[in-house]
Order: C-alpha cells, then sequence, then structure tokens
C-alpha cells in the first residue's frame, strides 16, 4: 500500500495539452458575454492516467465535477479583475487562458457547449497556478 500524502502533485498523463484539449471541447464561445466582474472558468477533470501509469477510477474521476479546484478562465466581465485603488488584487492581471484555483462551492456550476464550467466573482478566485497539475 503506497503512502502517499495528498500534499504530493499527482502527475498525469496527458496525451495532449490540457489548456487546449478543454479550449477544442468548448468550441466557439465568442458570442457569450459576461456582466461586471464575473469570471468564466472551465473545470479542470483530470485524464485518465497518471505518468506512473496508475488507471483512476471512473468514480475518482467523476468526483472532479464536484470537487475539482482548478478551472481554466475561459471568459472574463469587462469589470473583472479591474479595480480603482490597486489594492485588492495588488497589480495581479489574471486573464483568459490563466489556470487558477479556487474553492467548488463558491462556483455557480453551469455547462457551455458540453463542457462543466463555473461561474465565479473575480474576488472569488484563489490564485493562478502554472499547470492543472500544480495541484488538488
Amino acid at each position: 500500500m503506497s503512502n502517499v500524502s495528498a500534499h504530493h502533485k499527482i502527475a498525469m498523463s496527458h496525451e495532449v495539452d490540457p489548456k487546449q484539449a478543454l479550449l477544442d471541447e468548448l468550441g466557439d464561445i465568442s458570442e457569450i458575454e459576461l456582466l461586471n466582474t464575473n469570471v468564466l472558468v472551465a473545470v479542470y477533470i483530470r485524464p485518465e492516467k497518471t505518468k506512473g501509469g496508475i488507471i483512476m477510477t471512473d468514480k475518482a474521476r467523476d468526483e472532479d465535477r464536484y470537487q475539482s479546484k482548478v478551472g481554466l478562465i475561459i471568459k472574463t466581465g469587462p469589470t473583472a479583475f479591474v479595480e480603482s485603488d490597486g489594492k485588492w488584487f495588488n497589480g495581479l492581471n489574471l486573464k483568459v487562458g490563466d489556470w487558477v484555483v479556487f474553492r467548488p462551492s463558491d462556483g455557480w456550476n453551469i455547462t457551455v457547449n458540453g463542457v462543466l464550467c463555473r461561474m465565479f466573482d473575480d474576488a472569488i478566485i484563489k490564485g493562478r497556478i502554472p499547470h492543472p497539475d500544480s495541484v488538488y
């Protein structure tokens, strides 16, 4: 039995870049408009296999639909991450194409072109990460 703690990054096996895979699956979203500080995030669902060859069960992967803490910003409202005093985001400019972390229960679940997404207020996003497998 493995004694891998939750603090270790699980390296997943990606046949294609996960960002490009999500964008391809979403297709054209150019006509979607968000209001104010809303942020639309495509939820990251881990692939079936780890780099070490472990096959994840369907149940474990399905749990990502409810508990995934990682997503890709795919749309932002016109005032998302914009502030007049420079104190809230402290100059951090999150944008479309960034991988972000969030508390799953803070978002509103919606499906866009068959892709599970969550809608957030910009201040609910907790941070930016370099790759979706960086956190779990």
